[in-house]
């Protein structure tokens, strides 16, 4: 009874001192064991290198050095595409238009299309400062267009068109009353002499060329309308600013027998003869020096009432071919510009009456000589 009762004792000795130690946090893995606690293994203890554990030195926010950060991303690279190309529309398209016609590329109307007109002013504009001419604009057209040109304003953008102060009106006399005349008579908007006065039928002529070409319709000459017509019309000669008639030139020998279009270089004329007579003259215009209306004597092979170029996509009314695609025939283009452009090599006629009555005049194998007098 009395060992029973000493080993009780020890028990509960060992037992309370354990249970201290357990406490304090002293205890030894093997003191545990012996004590019967062990630790959980299905979840173990998250280690530092691993999501959710403990920062490693250097890495975390009670370091001095701060975190890593994600690379920077690379700058993008400059767009390489077009600002703008053909097909495209909008107010920017309008900006480019009027930009190019600062530089004398563009009619000063703008369309907001960027169409065949377009393409081809910004080829120019290209070509002649040594870029690419691709009719295409990239940055590098955008940027030299811009700083060669001034910002247009919302008038220019949408065509709000205002009369500048007028340098001819009504009343006006001189040699600058002739210039304008004579070439109001070139491209058929004055009819009759040339007089050197400003009066109602050249007010009149003066607002029908300002109506087709969208000007403010004044009747008189302001710059806008001044830079237009010297644009379309050559510097008139002392002949025509004083109706003195141009002599035509000496029939060529060629032109003396039977039918024949006899048609002059030199003074512009294609006349119509029969037996050594002329039966009709008509003003006339040739093409440029790079597709030049060919010389010598030629022959009426076809002819074409309602003709259209396939090659231009252009109406050439009446026409009469003599050599290849070379043709007499009407031109729109002659009657509303005069001098100041070119055929394709074909012989212009800008009376359309009298090309119609001549049409119906000549027949397939009438000679057609051209010559210089």
């Amino acid at each position: 009874m009395r060992v029973l009762k000493t080993l009780l004792v020890t028990m509960l000795v060992v037992a309370l001192a354990g249970a201290a130690a357990f406490g304090t946090g002293l205890l030894t893995s093997d003191q545990i064991s012996q004590a019967g606690i062990f630790r959980a293994t299905d979840s173990p203890e998250p280690t530092p290198d691993e999501p959710g554990g403990a920062p490693t030195p250097g890495r975390g926010a009670d370091t001095d050095e701060p975190l890593p950060t994600a690379p920077e991303p690379a700058p993008e690279p400059e767009q390489r595409g077009p600002v703008l190309a053909p097909g495209d529309r909008g107010v920017q398209v309008r900006e480019l238009q009027s930009r190019l016609f600062q530089m004398a590329w563009f009619p000063e109307l703008t369309t907001a299309y960027y169409g065949t007109g377009t393409r081809e002013a910004v080829r120019g504009f290209q070509d002649k400062r040594g870029f690419e001419p691709t009719g295409v604009v990239d940055r590098k057209t955008w940027r030299r267009l811009v700083s060669m040109t001034e910002r247009p304003t919302h008038d220019q953008l949408f065509n709000v068109l205002r009369p500048g102060p007028a340098l001819l009106a009504r009343d006006a006399t001189g040699e600058q009353v002739r210039d304008l005349q004579a070439r109001l008579v070139s491209i058929q908007w004055l009819f009759g002499d040339v007089t050197g006065t400003y009066d109602a039928a050249t007010v009149e002529a003066v607002r029908g060329f300002q109506a087709k070409r969208e000007i403010p319709v004044t009747g008189e000459v302001d710059q806008r309308t001044l830079d237009r017509l010297h644009a379309m019309t050559y510097t008139p000669t002392y002949e025509a600013m004083h109706n003195i008639e141009p002599k035509l030139g000496a029939l060529d020998p060629r032109c003396r027998t039977g039918e024949v279009l006899c048609i002059d270089k030199s003074s512009n004329s294609l006349r119509y003869v029969v037996d050594g007579k002329v039966q009709a003259t008509y003003d006339v215009r040739f093409g440029s020096d790079e597709l030049p209306t060919r010389e010598g004597a030629f022959s009426v092979f076809s002819k074409s009432r309602d003709h259209v170029s396939s090659l231009y996509d252009t109406s050439m009314p009446f026409a009469m071919f003599f050599s290849g695609g070379q043709a007499v025939h009407y031109s729109p283009d002659f009657a509303a510009t005069g001098y100041a452009g070119a055929s394709h090599g074909c012989v212009n006629v800008r009376d359309y009456d009298g090309i119609a009555w001549l049409y119906d005049q000549v027949d397939i194998g009438t000679p057609v000589i051209v010559y210089w007098s």
